[in-house]
């Protein structure tokens, strides 16, 4: 990894970490709640707070990247890198008292065919959990190597997923729960698709399925679990994450339910 690569994923680590304290201090007292496609998908002072403390910090150290941000933050790149930033990944869990939710701060760089990754981290402020990788160096928690490894049958998969804001979508992701269930280990809606991807990478869940997912969900934790040796693939709107050996089948068996 060259110094210019490391710098940037300190600056990653940084401020993600920032945007951690904030919402570490309000959890639990998050402030106003607002809402934006729908009353279920709610937006809160918290994630606001965090994306203004890592835009902040990025405009002063890195003046010419470009920067995409859930909650509204954007600015074009002029350096031919940007910055993707969930501020707060699983609102729903935060706002609820629930402590799975996660910061979420990737960088990529433009290449002829679009934005390619660079580096993905993955803050868990509750549990002082950074999981972090860069493109080619493979994938970390902490100073922790992660690396899948050794085969997967489906009836051994432990599979996460999520429901869509738009209630009215939720029933083709129930369809697709319904079509799996019998053939895995079990399932999980854990509510942050950033998380679950990097708990993909740390092999505490074995594949992750999310078909409505934002650039700003998965920019990050698509590094993370890709470099610990998982298959990740862009799936319509959403993404798949899964053993190599298996994302084909779980792909087609998606599909096929939706």
């Amino acid at each position: 990894m060259d110094d210019s690569v490391r710098s940037l994923r300190d600056l990653g680590r940084e401020v993600a970490h920032l945007g951690g304290v904030e919402l570490l201090r309000r959890f639990g007292d998050h402030g106003r709640i607002d809402y934006k496609s729908s009353r279920t998908d709610p937006v809160s002072a918290a994630d606001r707070a965090s994306e203004e403390v890592i835009v902040d910090l990025l405009r002063q150290r890195r003046p010419s990247d470009g920067i995409l941000a859930e909650e509204g933050s954007e600015r074009d790149s002029g350096s031919g890198l940007r910055w993707v930033i969930d501020p707060l990944d699983g609102t729903v869990n935060y706002v609820s008292g629930i402590p799975f939710w996660c910061v979420s701060v990737a960088c990529e760089r433009a290449t002829p065919d679009g934005w390619a990754p660079v580096l993905g981290v993955v803050h868990d402020p509750v549990h002082d959990e950074t999981f972090h990788a860069v493109a080619g160096a493979g994938a970390w928690l902490g100073e922790r190597q992660l690396r899948r490894t050794g085969r997967t049958g489906l009836d051994e998969v432990i599979l996460a997923t999520g429901y869509a804001y738009d209630v009215g979508h939720r029933k083709r992701q129930a369809d697709m729960v319904a079509d799996l269930a019998n053939d895995v280990r079990g399932v999980r809606m854990l509510g942050s698709t950033a998380m679950a991807l990097a708990w993909v990478a740390a092999g505490r869940i074995d594949a992750y399925v999310e078909d409505r997912a934002s650039p700003w969900d998965w920019a990050a934790g698509r590094v993370i679990a890709a470099e610990a040796g998982a298959s990740v693939e862009p799936l319509d709107t959403g993404v798949l994450a899964a053993p190599p050996e298996l994302v084909g089948q779980l792909r087609s068996r998606v599909r096929a339910a939706g």
